[in-house]
């Protein structure tokens, strides 16, 4: 009967303390780009932008980022990428990303960016 109680206080103990480490669900942004980077600048302000909402990176969301580096024919396996990672939502931030990426998936929201160079 002792080693039946020590399996079951033992079996508790590591249920209580696993679940001690459960951590807030981290919702993960997939970020699609024709280019090999997107500008920093804009990247910035994006992050800049989520935190002030209360998400930030590493603590509970993380960006997943894939870049085709100019292939623009790379696009839709990036696009798989993204959607067998299961993120919550895809940052397109080019026009052949976005359609990438709706090729991709019919469940999972995508966001499309526009940039212009203002002059002035």
């Amino acid at each position: 009967m002792r080693r039946r109680n020590f399996i079951t206080i033992f079996v508790g103990a590591t249920a209580w303390a696993s679940g001690a480490y459960v951590q807030e669900p981290r919702h993960v942004i997939g970020l699609l780009s024709g280019f090999s980077d997107a500008m920093p600048g804009s990247l910035a302000a994006f992050r800049k932008g989520l935190e002030e909402t209360g998400f930030v990176e590493g603590k509970n969301i993380s960006i997943e980022f894939r870049w085709a580096d100019g292939h623009y024919d790379r696009l839709p396996s990036l696009a798989t990428e993204l959607v067998i990672r299961n993120v919550s939502v895809i940052l397109a931030y080019d026009l052949p990303s976005a359609f990438a990426a709706k090729a991709a998936t019919k469940t999972i929201p995508i966001v499309f960016t526009v940039f212009s160079q203002l002059s002035g």
